[in-house]
Parts: structure tokens; C-alpha cells; sequence
């Protein structure tokens, strides 16, 4: 291994994951819904602690693996508008929320495809808003995420590197295309401060000042 995959895999494992988030991950495999890794997710938790984050949107929630890590960072009664379009997922997300010691009412869970759900929610109501759902969809996502966040607020994509392909310029798959098309969006917009991490498989944190 690299001396740079050797800093990745121990910053990856720093913090060790508990009980909760291990049988969330087990399940989220056995589902196919790969979750943020680990050092995205402590990433996440970090930011909604020192940002005192009260609300989120969450679009993909998976097993419940990212809501938990933000749910432990944000402040005591916070919300989380968690979306995905597989009511199995959902049912999964309870079940790792409820492990972790949250009471249903810390979780809003809205079945549904994201861009059918997202248009309906309050603009700049949230103070984050985390993008983790259909790749091809980033773009759209990141459009309605403009107008959820706060001023102030942040948004955050995971898989922002997906795999390592989309630094490599050889690589033009739908996926990674349009996930490269966002982060220039980011990059290049004119309210937005950003820093791209090597968290988990890449994490994207813009923060909206206008």
C-alpha cells in the first residue's frame, strides 16, 4: 500500500465505529445500500457539532448509517428530514436509530424518489443538507439544495471522489460525469466556500454565504 493509502486506512479507522453503526453496515450490505465510511461520517458528525446544526435534509438514508452520525453531532431535539425512495431502507433506519437511543421523532423519513419529495420542502429552512442518493441525480440535487439551505448553512456530498474515478479524466461513465459536473458547480459558484476532503470516498462541504 501507498504511503498515501496507508494515512487514508488510519485516518479511517482513528475513531472506531460502535455497535450501532457496525450492525447498520452489515444490513446496508446485505440491502445494497453502501453508507458514508467511516471518516466521512465522523466528519459529518464533527460539522453539525461546531456548527450547532437544528436541521437537515438527508437525501439517501439508507440503513440509517449517516443520519446517526449526524444526529449525534447536531443539537439536543434537532430534526432530520431523511429521504429514500426504498421503504425497506426506512424500515432499517428505524431500527438503527432507535439502537443508537433516538426517539422516532428525531428522524422525519419521507418514502419517495428525492426529486419528487425535495421541490415540496421549505426554502432555506435547513442549516444542512447532505447529498448521498442516485449519482446520475447529483446535479439536480445540488440545484434544490441551493434553495434549502440557509444562509450560513452547509451542504455536504459524499462520494464527491467515487472510487478514484473522478479525478481521473479518463474516466467518462454517467456516474462519475455527473458527479464531476457538480463539484465544478460548487467550485465555481459565487456564494459558496468549499474544500473538497479525502474523507471516507471523498466529501464535499460548501457552505452558502449569500
Amino acid at each position: 500500500m501507498s504511503i498515501e493509502g496507508t494515512n487514508w486506512a488510519y485516518a479511517e479507522d482513528f475513531v472506531p465505529e460502535d455497535r450501532v453503526l457496525l450492525v447498520a453496515r452489515d444490513v446496508a450490505e446485505e440491502l445494497g445500500c453502501p453508507p458514508v465510511l467511516p471518516g466521512a461520517g465522523q466528519t459529518l458528525q464533527l460539522l453539525a457539532q461546531a456548527a450547532g446544526v437544528r436541521s437537515v435534509v438527508e437525501i439517501g438514508t439508507g440503513t440509517g448509517v449517516s443520519t446517526t452520525y449526524l444526529l449525534r453531532g447536531m443539537v439536543s431535539g434537532g430534526v432530520v428530514t431523511t429521504i429514500d425512495v426504498e421503504p425497506e431502507h426506512h424500515k432499517a433506519a428505524r431500527k438503527t436509530l432507535a439502537a443508537a437511543g433516538f426517539p422516532p421523532e428525531r428522524a422525519r423519513m419521507i418514502t419517495g424518489r428525492a426529486l419528487d419529495v425535495l421541490p415540496r420542502l421549505t426554502d432555506g429552512g435547513y442549516d444542512l443538507v447532505l447529498i448521498d442518493a442516485r449519482k446520475v441525480e447529483y446535479p439536480q440535487y445540488l440545484e434544490q439544495a441551493l434553495r434549502l439551505v440557509r444562509v450560513g448553512g452547509m451542504i455536504a456530498i459524499d462520494n464527491a471522489l467515487w472510487h478514484g474515478r473522478v479525478p481521473d479524466p479518463a474516466q467518462r461513465d454517467q456516474e462519475t460525469t455527473a458527479i464531476r459536473t457538480t463539484l465544478k458547480s460548487v467550485r465555481e459558484h459565487e456564494s459558496l466556500t468549499t474544500v473538497l476532503l479525502p474523507a471516507g470516498d471523498g466529501l464535499l462541504v460548501a457552505i452558502k454565504n449569500a
